[in-house]
């Protein structure tokens, strides 16, 4: 502070300080009168969150048939490594948890043509469809659209340098595999996933 207003401050000391308190109450009683209440209950419920709260994610929840149901917010699924450790394989816990890569055609085609879901391999999220599997002869199960682009997401990947978009579940943040622009009609695209990042829920 500038000595001549330190100065100033301290010889005026409570007018000052009244006056700048007063305008702010006037200012604050203005502001709630016009502030809408409904906006005033969601703000003092954001408050009263805790700090460590966990992030709320839509997604939406399929039936093994493939049936969508009304989308949902949750909190997304948050664990340890030693809780995930202990719920996967160590393959699946490589992969899932530390954006590992399986050998190519280790299981290409785990579901065999068979209707159903593809579930998250962490947390069940449905995934894919596979009425959208095809046969891309990469040697990882490939699909040319996610069962609802709510429950993936899809961030930049710049780790074997190259510029890769990288595919994760939605609710836990498991590492799925990466998308690419390669894939068939009608979307042109190739999810390419990992096969122990998944499981097969056959329709019923």
């Amino acid at each position: 502070m500038h000595p001549k207003n330190q100065q100033e401050e301290i010889a005026s000391p409570i007018s000052r300080r009244t006056f700048f308190t007063a305008i702010g109450v006037a200012a604050a009683a203005l502001a709630w009168s016009y502030f809408p209440r409904h906006q005033g209950v969601q703000a003092a419920a954001s408050a009263a969150q805790p700090a460590g709260s966990p992030k709320l994610v839509k997604i939406v929840p399929f039936t093994d048939a493939g049936q969508r149901q009304n989308s949902v917010t949750v909190p997304k699924i948050v664990k340890t490594e030693e809780e995930w450790r202990k719920q996967l394989s160590p393959d699946s816990f490589e992969i899932t948890r530390h954006a590992g890569t399986e050998r190519p055609y280790t299981n290409e085609n785990p579901n065999n043509h068979a209707k159903g879901i593809f579930r998250c391999i962490c947390c069940d999220t449905a995934l894919f469809d596979a009425s959208t599997k095809f046969e891309s002869g990469t040697g990882w199960p490939s699909f040319w659209a996610p069962i609802a682009k709510e429950n993936v997401s899809e961030t930049s990947d710049i780790s074997l340098g190259m510029i890769r978009t990288a595919v994760s579940c939605r609710l836990c943040d498991a590492h799925l595999g990466h998308v690419f622009d390669d894939g068939p009609r009608p979307t042109g695209l190739r999810y390419c996933m990992n096969s122990v990042a998944m499981k097969f829920a056959k329709a019923v």
